[in-house]
């Protein structure tokens, strides 16, 4: 049993996070592989594909394998993950990694068998599911064992997940496919229609990170952001204001706040009772917008934190559970 390898995935749609069990996190790289169509083979994956995003000629195609938190592309998120356990583990040899990976809540059995069957391809011995909120409550060292309810909201890039847990399971929970990467999109589209301005997603995400925020604020902060005329094809410049970008995801933090209602309203009552008493704990990095607590707070009335490293939650979930195989096993993990 000594020479057995485990690896714990955060198979994101955005990044894909790897833990090492004694040795924490060892990688955090966004989910997206650059294909030659002409030689059918993969060029780059993680940082060296995403610089590649809106830049390659025809023949090269920047695929992003995993949509709304599911496998969208089998043959390339094989590929992907593949390339992930040879960087942190070097060749796959004669000792073959026990998997643990986290699959959102709404993930349906064939988006469960088709992660299964990737994972055995890329050199699995075993691959085993658990539940996105699970560990990401872990991760945020919330004790699941307990008794009393806890909610948590993860908010990846492609999904969010809201679920109560108590005793180790998953009481209630709901997962949308509304998360970081949309409010990127409206970030987008609020521009292309306000100022007739083409910009990339990686420039709606750093607008996002850099002025965006979930309540107006009192002061108003400015950048910079260049992109492609619509009218004339030319490059232009244009100052975007931090409410502006409050505007622009608007409705797609009112669908995450939707979602937090509807979990609240089918809690059982002592359950929730916990949950006003506690709040609402938020991880993933989508859940890193700012103030996006504050307006949980005025829309929900229930106090809400950022777990520490909202981003890495679930790759320290899969951590905890990785030291712990064998008793989870029995509880957690469906095969």
């Amino acid at each position: 049993m000594m020479f057995e390898k485990k690896v714990g995935i955060d198979l994101g749609t955005s990044t894909t996070l790897l833990f090492l069990p004694k040795k924490g996190i060892v990688l955090k790289e966004p989910s997206v592989v650059a294909v030659s169509l002409v030689e059918k083979k993969v060029l780059a994956v993680g940082h060296g594909a995403k610089e590649m995003i809106g830049k390659t000629p025809e023949e090269i195609k920047i695929y992003r394998p995993l949509k709304d938190g599911v496998i969208a592309d089998f043959v390339v998120t094989q590929a992907m993950i593949k390339y992930f356990l040879r960087k942190v583990l070097g060749k796959i040899n004669f000792f073959r990694p026990y998997l643990v990976i986290g699959i959102p809540v709404g993930a349906t059995s064939t988006e469960r068998r088709a992660l299964i069957e990737a994972g055995k391809l890329a050199g699995a011995k075993e691959v085993f599911l658990v539940k996105e909120p699970i560990l990401a409550a872990l991760g945020a060292g919330i004790p699941i064992e307990s008794c009393s309810g806890n909610l948590i909201c993860d908010i990846g890039g492609g999904t969010t997940e809201v679920a109560v847990i108590s005793l180790g399971g998953i009481v209630t929970a709901k997962s949308i496919r509304v998360a970081g990467d949309e409010m990127d999109l409206a970030i987008l589209d609020y521009v292309k229609k306000k100022y007739n301005l083409a910009i990339g997603e990686q420039t709606a995400e750093e607008i996002k990170i850099k002025i965006g925020s979930a309540i107006f604020e009192k002061e108003k902060t400015e950048m910079e952001v260049k992109g492609r005329d619509l009218v004339l094809g030319v490059p232009r410049t244009i100052k975007l204001s931090s409410f502006e970008v409050t505007e622009a995801i608007f409705d797609v933090l009112q669908e995450i706040l939707q979602t937090i209602k509807s979990v609240l309203r089918s809690t059982p009552p002592e359950l929730a009772a916990d949950i006003y008493e506690k709040g609402i704990v938020l991880s993933g990095g989508g859940s890193m917008l700012k103030n996006l607590p504050q307006l949980i707070k005025n829309e929900i009335g229930v106090s809400a934190t950022l777990a520490p490293d909202p981003q890495e939650c679930a790759a320290k979930g899969t951590g905890v559970i990785l030291e712990a195989l064998d008793l989870y096993k029995k509880v957690l993990l469906t095969k």
